[in-house]
C-alpha cells in the first residue's frame, strides 16, 4: 500500500514515476523499503494507465462487499432498540428513588 500511496503521490508531479521518486518519497518518511516487492510492483504496473488500475480497483473492492452498507443494518437495528434501553434505565432510576428519603431538601 505504501507504494502504492507513493506512486500516486509521484504521479501528480511526473508522468512516469520511477522506483527511485517511491524510494525517495518513502525515505523520507523513514519507511523501510523492500526492494524486492518494489520491483514486483514496479514490474506490475508498467505500460499501465493509473486511471485504468483506479477504475480496476475499485471494481475489485465493490465486490468483497462490507463497506458501508452492512454497518447502517446493525446500527439501525441498534437505534430501534436504543429506546428500549432508555425506558429500561428510566424505571430503574424511578424505583430506586421511591425508596430514598431525601430528608425534605427539595420539597
Amino acid at each position: 500500500m505504501k507504494f502504492v500511496a507513493a506512486f500516486l503521490m509521484a504521479k501528480l508531479s511526473k508522468d512516469a514515476p520511477t522506483a527511485e521518486d517511491i524510494k525517495t518519497i518513502l525515505s523520507s518518511v523513514d519507511c523501510e523499503i523492500d526492494e524486492e516487492r518494489l520491483s514486483d510492483f514496479m514490474a506490475e504496473i508498467d505500460g499501465k494507465d493509473v486511471n485504468e488500475l483506479i477504475t480496476a480497483g475499485s471494481a475489485k473492492m465493490a465486490s468483497l462487499g462490507g463497506g458501508g452498507g452492512a454497518a447502517a443494518a446493525p446500527a439501525a437495528g441498534a437505534a430501534a432498540e436504543a429506546p428500549k434501553a432508555e425506558a429500561k434505565k428510566e424505571e430503574v432510576k424511578e424505583e430506586s428513588d421511591e425508596g430514598m428519603d431525601d430528608f425534605g431538601l427539595f420539597d
